[in-house]
Parts: C-alpha cells; structure tokens; sequence
C-alpha cells in the first residue's frame, strides 16, 4: 500500500505541474504501463496517453491495445515512423539490418521509435514512463522525478521503487488487461524481430536485442540527461 501512495504522489505530482494537454503517458502495454494507466485513471481522464507503432509489434500487443480500449473507454494516440526515412532504410539494408551491428540497431529505433517520440514530446511538458530501478542494469539508478536533457521536459516515474512481483500483484487485484505474452516468458516486450522469451533466473530485460551487451541495451527513448 505504501508503494502505491508513493506511485499516487508522484501522478498528482504530474497533474498539478502540467496542464491536461501538455501531460503524456507513453505506453507499450506492458504491465508497468498498464499499472499506471490505472492508477492515473483514478484521479483524472484529463492528460494524453500515446502508443509507438513502430509497424513490428506482436499482433497480443495490438490486441491488449484493443481491450485496453474497450475496458477503459479511452483511445491512445498513436505515432507512426516517417514513412519516406523507412522506405529509405528498408531499400538500403533490408528489413533486418538491425541484426548485423549496435549502428543499425540503433538506426532503426531512430526511425521507428525515437523520431515519432521527439515529434510528440514537442508537444509535451511532461512524460509518464514505466521505468523501474530493477529492470535492467540501465535502469538502477531511476528516480521518481527526473529531467530528460534530449527532449527538454520533466520524466515521472511513478513506480521507480517496485518491483516485478509487485506490478504483476497490483494487475491481478485490479483485474487489469496485459499482454498474454508476458504470461508466457516475455517479461519486457518490444518489437517482435527483437524480443524473446527469458528464463526466470534472466535478467528481465535480457529477452530484448540479446545479442548486445546488456549496458548497451536502450532504444534510445531512455536517455536521462542532467536533472
């Protein structure tokens, strides 16, 4: 109950520093995000709540979109790549370019997933992320309020402090919606070319691009800069 005062403080936090139309929780349907769609819901229907569609999502992750949709009453925006810098990467390297080096890699989350971020984080003064101290080695030092220096705007991270068992209890109280995948061994789920199933004693985050080095492994969404 105190993780979820504390996640609560930081949401109303979030509310009382930005206005409805300059708020956003970003979302993948991941149990974090679900949490926190809930919890928001709670206190207010008024702030945006956006989805990446990078075009290689797993058709559950549509799906837990939908149901999402029809539970909550609520329809996410949704951003997709620049169709002419996609075009010109697919013609250059192929559809999984991805694979041969971190610069590819990295050349695809711009594409698909950064560039539609920056488009609607120019809109935006305040970002609601998922992020979690113990998701990944990345990730340990996430704090509940931060100051993202690449997109120039305030970061809350309501459930900083949680940890994995106690999102997935928080889902089963509250009966909400999630992923049918991560049921099945999918503990952080992305693009599907670049996500797979870990064991239980895997770090969480080991399934996504698991062919890199486990400090390398961002998209690029994530990077904090001086508070």
């Amino acid at each position: 109950m105190i993780k979820v005062n504390n996640a609560i403080d930081v949401l109303e936090k979030a509310l009382s520093e930005n206005s409805s139309s300059r708020l956003v929780l970003a979302t993948s349907f991941s149990v974090e995000d679900q949490t926190i769609l809930h919890l928001l819901l709670q206190q207010t229907r008024k702030f945006r709540w956006f989805f990446l569609d990078t075009g290689r999502h797993y058709q559950e992750t549509y799906d837990t979109l939908v149901r999402t949709r029809e539970k909550y009453g609520i329809q996410p925006e949704i951003y997709l790549p620049d169709s002419t810098a996609l075009s010109e990467m697919l013609n250059q390297k192929g559809p999984n370019s991805f694979y041969n080096n971190i610069e590819n890699r990295k050349e695809c989350c711009e594409i698909r997933k950064v560039a539609p971020l920056r488009k609607v984080l120019s809109t935006s003064d305040g970002w609601i992320c998922g992020l979690r101290q113990t998701q990944a080695l990345t990730r340990t030092n996430v704090e509940p309020f931060e100051w993202d220096g690449l997109f120039n705007l305030r970061k809350y991270n309501p459930l900083w402090n949680w940890n994995e068992n106690e999102v997935w209890d928080y889902v089963a109280e509250n009966s909400i919606p999630v992923n049918s995948l991560q049921r099945k061994g999918y503990r952080s789920i992305g693009c599907a070319p670049c996500t797979r199933a870990v064991k239980d004693d895997e770090d969480l985050r080991s399934g996504r691009w698991w062919w890199e080095n486990p400090d390398q492994k961002e998209c690029g969404l994530h990077k904090r800069g001086e508070k």
